[in-house]
């Protein structure tokens, strides 16, 4: 259960953080900015959370990580679940905070830091752009993090980080940068309208993107295990040949006496 509560807890972070800066400081820090408060809180998260659940935080991860075949089915189903409920407090967190402004809070005019596309969102790109930047980009990204974990590299949660950053300093005028249906879903069911009516998309893309890095993964990971274990039987291959030469060499030296005298211990 301590797994689950931490995708709970990081997932929580993200989209507390990230969409936050959405919400908050957009005007004050640019795309820059927003970039880098999601690469660093998911960093953030990666050293916080990670030795207890991996820090996921984002069902395409968890779906590649099943995908790559190191999770459980049943691990993954719960990973999923608490990673969308942590998703939806985070949202729900930033809209009891905006609503205090004093000036008032217009949500369906600001928002919360909601995914989408087409006219009047971002530069203005189409579903097709869209659905193909998600696909892509949460292709990558799910397939560092599983190379970037697969030998358990102590600045991993470095490497990811910075994946995230530069994905979202990319994207964030096409999409808004989803590449994590849970981030997509916290938004979009309080926002409501037009973001609800997209969520779809970033549901289908990044999951698929996450599935095709899993599975490529697997492959990859096959053939160089493949490689290892014809690495590690070649040198006794290649002892035994040299045993077998030198004991034919010591027999060939034996003078003929003595090739006789071991005839003869065999016979008896």
């Amino acid at each position: 259960m301590k797994k689950y509560i931490a995708e709970l807890f990081g997932t929580f972070v993200l989209v507390f953080i990230g969409c936050g800066t959405v919400v908050f400081s957009a005007p004050y820090v640019g795309n820059v900015g927003i970039a880098l408060a999601f690469g660093l809180a998911l960093m953030a998260m990666a050293y916080a959370v990670g030795p207890v659940s991996g820090a996921h935080v984002n069902p395409a991860v968890t779906l590649g990580v099943l995908t790559a075949g190191r999770m459980s089915f049943k691990d993954a189903l719960f990973y999923i679940i608490f990673q969308f409920v942590g998703a939806t407090i985070g949202a729900y967190a930033i809209y009891a905070i905006a609503k205090g402004h004093l000036t008032g809070f217009n949500m369906s005019v600001v928002g919360l830091g909601q995914n989408g596309y087409g006219l009047g969102y971002a530069s203005g790109y189409n579903i097709y752009s869209a659905a193909l930047f998600e696909f892509i980009a949460t292709f990558i990204f799910v397939k560092v993090i599983l190379k970037a974990t697969e030998c358990d590299l102590k600045i991993a949660g470095v490497v990811i980080g910075l994946t995230l950053t530069v994905i979202h300093i990319l994207g964030l005028q096409i999409t808004g940068v989803s590449v994590n249906p849970a981030r997509s879903f916290g938004p979009a069911v309080l926002v409501q309208g037009v973001a609800l009516q997209q969520l779809w998309l970033f549901m289908v893309a990044p999951t698929l993107g996450g599935i095709l890095a899993g599975i490529m993964s697997r492959c990859c990971c096959c053939c160089c295990q493949c490689k290892e274990e014809t690495k590690k039987e070649a040198p006794v291959a290649q002892q035994k040949s040299v045993e077998v030469k030198k004991s034919s060499t010591s027999h060939a030296k034996r003078t003929p006496a003595a090739r006789r005298q071991a005839s003869t211990r065999r016979t008896k």
